[in-house]
Order: C-alpha cells, then sequence, then structure tokens
C-alpha cells in the first residue's frame, strides 16, 4: 500500500503542526534562510548548501512552491534562466527563521553553528 502525499495529508487544528507540515523536510529551513538574503538561481542555492543533492533540492523547492512560500520565475530565454525568491508568504517566516539562527547561534558549538 502506498503513503499518501504529503498534500493528502489532512492539517491538525493545532497551527504549531500546520507549520511543522509546510516546512517539514531536511533541507527546506535551511532553503527558505538563504533566500531571506534575495533571489538566486538553482546552482547558487546548490552551491550554498553543498550538503543537498540536486534530486532533493529540486523536490523541496517545488514543494516550496507548491505551498506558495517560494516564487519561481522562468526567463524565456537560451539557456533558460530560472530564479527562486521568497513569496510574500515566505517573507512572513523571516523572524521565525532569524529566531531559530539567534537561538542556534545561543546554545549550538560553534561548529554546528558556523556550519549553516
Amino acid at each position: 500500500m502506498s503513503r499518501p502525499s504529503r498534500r493528502e495529508l489532512p492539517y491538525s487544528t493545532c497551527s504549531v503542526e500546520g507549520v511543522l507540515n509546510l516546512i517539514d523536510g531536511k533541507w527546506k529551513i535551511v532553503i527558505l534562510y538563504k533566500l531571506l538574503k534575495g533571489t538566486l538561481r538553482f546552482n547558487e542555492i546548490r552551491r550554498q548548501i553543498p550538503a543537498v543533492t540536486q534530486r532533493m533540492l529540486t523536490n523541496q523547492l517545488r514543494e516550496l512552491e507548491a505551498d506558495g512560500l517560494v516564487t519561481r520565475t522562468v526567463y524565456a530565454q537560451v539557456p533558460p534562466r530560472v530564479e527562486y525568491s521568497l513569496s510574500e508568504r515566505g517573507m512572513s517566516l523571516e523572524p521565525v527563521l532569524m529566531a531559530l539562527k539567534a537561538w542556534g547561534d545561543a546554545h549550538l558549538p560553534s561548529s554546528q553553528a558556523k556550519a549553516a
């Protein structure tokens, strides 16, 4: 029996669980944090997060776009140029992302905190 996709899972009445359903995934929070600095192309994101595979980055970006947190802009040129940026909804996560960073800076060993 196949597992239902994350889109089919019902949201809980708990808003924390609902938010976690949107940003779950190993790389989503890191991607959102990197996009806080501005628009990036796919390979720019990949260079900033060297541990993520191309396939995983593609999947995570697609889910973030489907959830309305990231905007994907395709330019009709050869070769095609695709840029990713935070949507207005994604930008509204800035205080949450900055709070996570501040907590990490304060509570993680410096080697772990500097890696992000």
